[in-house]
C-alpha cells in the first residue's frame, strides 16, 4: 500500500516491533537529550524532510566511507566497529528507543566520533541514502518473527532488500548473523533474489564469525540456550 492520508506525506509502511521497553533510566534520558540530536545524520524523517531530499553523505563524515548497521540492539557492535575502523563513518537505525540509549551511553563511554544514529525505521533511511553510497552494511540478529505467518515481517523481504540494493555502493558486502535455521533459509532465498552474491565457500565460511566480530549481547542468548548462529557474507556485484 503506498496511498497515504499521513499528514507528513509518507507512504504507509506498517511497524511491527518495538519502539520503547521498560521504563529509561535517568541518565539514559539526559543521554537522548543532550546528545541524540548532535548524532543525528541529518534530515531523514518524513516530518523533517518531507521532500526526501537526498543526505549529504560526503559531508556527513569529511569524505570517509560510509557503513550502516540495521537495528543495531544495544549498539557494542556499532561502537566496536567504530572503534576498529576510525577512517570509516558507521551509520546505525534502531527504532527501539531503550537500544538507542544504550548505545549513546556506549559512545560517551568510548569516545568515538565517527558514528551517526538515527532513531527510526531503517527504511526511511534507505529514501535519503544516495544511491551506491554506503559501501557495507551489516544486519545482524534481526527480529526472527518465528510464526510462519509473520515471515513476511522480516528483514528478509524485498521491500527492504529491493532499496538496501540501491543504497549499497558496487562491490559493497553486506553481513547477516542468525540463530534462526528457518532465517537462514529466508535469507538464502530473498537476499540472492534481491542481486546479491553469496561469498561462502566452504562450511566454515558460514559458521565462523567475521575476523572483526564482536559477540552481541543477542547472540550470547542465543549460544546460552544451545541455538547456532550462522554467518552470511553477500556482495552487491561489481
Amino acid at each position: 500500500m503506498t496511498d497515504t492520508k499521513h499528514p507528513s506525506g509518507a507512504p504507509w509502511r506498517n511497524f511491527y516491533g518495538r519502539f520503547k521497553g521498560k521504563t529509561l533510566r535517568s541518565s539514559q534520558k539526559e543521554y537522548l537529550e543532550s546528545d541524540l540530536a548532535a548524532l543525528s545524520p541529518g534530515a531523514v524523517s518524513w516530518e523533517d524532510n518531507p521532500e526526501r531530499t537526498p543526505l549529504e553523505t560526503q559531508a556527513l563524515f569529511d569524505g570517509k566511507p560510509i557503513w550502516l548497521e540495521i537495528g543495531f540492539g544495544g549498539g557494542e557492535h556499532l561502537v566496536h566497529q567504530a572503534q576498529q575502523n576510525p577512517d570509516v563513518g558507521i551509520i546505525g537505525c534502531e527504532p527501539f528507543i531503550n537500544g538507542v540509549a544504550m548505545l549513546l551511553g556506549k559512545i560517551r563511554d568510548a569516545g568515538v566520533t565517527n558514528l551517526r544514529v538515527f532513531p527510526g525505521d531503517a527504511r526511511d533511511m534507505f529514501d535519503v541514502l544516495p544511491a551506491g553510497s554506503v559501501e557495507k552494511a551489516f544486519l545482524l540478529y534481526p527480529d526472527p518473527w518465528p510464526k510462519k505467518r509473520h515471515h513476511r515481517r522480516r528483514f528478509v523481504t524485498p521491500e527492504h532488500l529491493d532499496p538496501l540494493f540501491t543504497c549499497l555502493a558496487p562491490g559493497a558486502e553486506f553481513r547477516v548473523a542468525t540463530d534462526i535455521p528457518d532465517y537462514v533459509r529466508q535469507t538464502m532465498i530473498e537476499v540472492p533474489r534481491a542481486g546479491f552474491e553469496w561469498l561462502a565457500e566452504r562450511p566454515s565460511d558460514w559458521r565462523t564469525p567475521w575476523g572483526d566480530w564482536i559477540s552481541t549481547r543477542y547472540e550470547q542468548k542465543a549460544l546460552r540456550e544451545n541455538r547456532v548462529p550462522h554467518y552470511m557474507t553477500f556482495r552487491k556485484p561489481a
